[in-house]
């Protein structure tokens, strides 16, 4: 099995995210927090390396493709802040859980396909057994600065780390 850290640097290269970087706290709150064996992320929002959010309303100014890769884009950002905080993916066991917000028109049913995004990028760099958790997927009306998407996890630590 291949390094997480050297995968998921593999899975932003392909994407154009290479100089992706972990967010800042927009406000009184940690983007991650321990708590014993596991790892509670904050609600990250799907940021381009260069700043800017991914924006719209699913099913009005946003279709299903843009949201899905922008759910990709935020589990990405959720990420960084795992290599800023334990320094390394290898630390990381299992992914416990992900929720997800989807900015959606009235109509829109298909949350669940926008979070598969998230889903399937945590399973190309943690494998389908580590990276595939729980999730709850939904829509809501609006989301912070008009992100398409919002997503949060839970990881559980390793309890010794991958080798490099």
């Amino acid at each position: 099995m291949t390094d997480p850290d050297a995968r998921f640097a593999e899975e932003l290269e392909k994407r154009g995210w290479s100089m992706l970087t972990a967010p800042a706290a927009k406000g009184l709150y940690r983007p991650a927090l321990q708590v014993g064996d596991l790892v509670f992320t904050s609600g990250h929002l799907p940021i381009r390396p260069d700043g800017s959010v991914v924006t719209g309303q699913v099913g009005q100014d946003a279709d299903e493709s843009t949201a899905t890769e922008a759910a990709a884009l935020a589990m990405a950002g959720i990420l960084r802040t795992l290599q800023k905080q334990l320094g390394t993916l290898r630390a990381v066991g299992q992914v416990v859980r992900i929720f997800g917000l989807v900015n959606a028109a009235p109509g829109f049913a298909q949350h669940p396909r926008v979070l598969n995004g998230a889903s399937e990028l945590l399973a190309a760099v943690f494998g389908p057994e580590l990276g595939v958790g729980a999730r709850t997927a939904a829509g809501a009306a609006h989301l912070p600065v008009g992100a398409v998407v919002e997503i949060e996890a839970v990881f559980q630590l390793a309890e010794k780390p991958t080798p490099p």
